[in-house]
């Protein structure tokens, strides 16, 4: 008969052991083992079904591990290692790119969508245990305005994940000023909001690089500001951005269109797709939908004040 708390402990033994590798290879080797002791706890309670009824066999064994390894294998962390295989059994070869402290924040969410939206932005830009918390905390998933929520795929880090900017816009963009935002006139919360974009382009999404702000471009002898310029090298393609600190209008279409037309005619090269625009307001109306509907390359969305991201 196979012998299912051997095994997990030859798996905790080998981990526990390797203290002389990398950080990086060591918190693989540690994940991986994880996932593993949460499988053989699977089998050992009779499969995924039944997994659930089995706490008595993980306190048993709970007891005789820690005793032996300490804390990092207690009650609670046995179930969040079953928990961890339960969850992922589909992604066990992209969850291994992840920090077992980014895992333990990406357990708590029940929705499949959600969670793949998190791992895909834990490895598309390389965020921090902190970076995710936050993410998590302010919503990133709930607040895409354009995505398919309901059919988020994990990413293959081998292949070209094609992402769009219906992928990575949200709605509301939080902005977080430091001073008393009570005191900002219309100018100087424009030129606030400019700034916080372009530090924090996760807000905007992923493959954001700054080409400039508040950049010159000139037409019919007349000098124009776009608000921000980006080159997005996820899409290939260069961004607009242009900030209203006030409802949206039907004319900042036309002037976003104009922007546009000047990037793809005077910057983009041949190799570039199509240039994109975004348009940031304080508010949405009724508008919205006749104006932006039949532009393809064409985004609106808000922002919102907040006291802390």
């Amino acid at each position: 008969m196979k012998n299912y708390y051997n095994e997990i402990r030859e798996i905790a033994l080998n981990v526990e052991s390797s203290s002389k590798v990398r950080e990086y290879e060591e918190n693989r080797e540690r994940v991986k083992a994880y996932f593993n002791i949460g499988k053989l706890i699977v089998e050992a309670q009779g499969g995924n079904k039944r997994a659930k009824y089995g706490n008595e066999l993980i306190k048993k064994w709970s007891i005789k591990l820690s005793d032996e390894f300490g804390k990092g294998y207690d009650y609670s962390n046995l179930k969040r290692f079953r928990q961890f295989y339960l969850k992922f059994q589909k992604s066990g070869s992209l969850c291994h790119q992840l920090m077992w402290s980014h895992i333990r924040y990406l357990l708590p969410i029940k929705n499949e969508n959600e969670r793949n939206y998190y791992i895909n932005q834990v490895i598309l830009n390389n965020l921090s245990v902190r970076e995710l918390r936050n993410e998590i905390k302010n919503k990133a998933f709930e607040r895409l305005s354009y995505a398919d929520k309901d059919n988020v795929k994990l990413i293959n880090i081998n292949d070209n994940n094609n992402l769009t900017m219906e992928d990575m816009i949200k709605d509301p963009i939080l902005i977080n000023p430091k001073d008393n935002i009570t005191k900002l006139n219309e100018t100087t919360l424009h030129k606030y909001i400019i700034e916080m974009l372009e530090h924090r382009f996760l807000e905007l999404g992923t493959g954001f690089a700054l080409v400039g702000h508040e950049y010159k471009i000139k037409i019919a002898n007349k000098t124009y500001k776009i608000d921000l310029l980006f080159f997005n090298y996820e899409i290939n393609s260069f961004v607009v951005v242009e900030v209203k600190t006030r409802e949206f209008k039907p004319e900042d279409i036309g002037q976003l269109n104009l922007y546009i037309n000047y990037v793809d005619r005077n910057i983009r090269k041949v190799y570039h797709n199509r240039t994109i625009g975004i348009l940031i307001v304080k508010k949405k109306n009724k508008l919205v939908i006749e104006y932006i509907t039949n532009k393809d390359n064409l985004y609106l969305t808000t922002y919102k004040l907040t006291e802390s991201l």
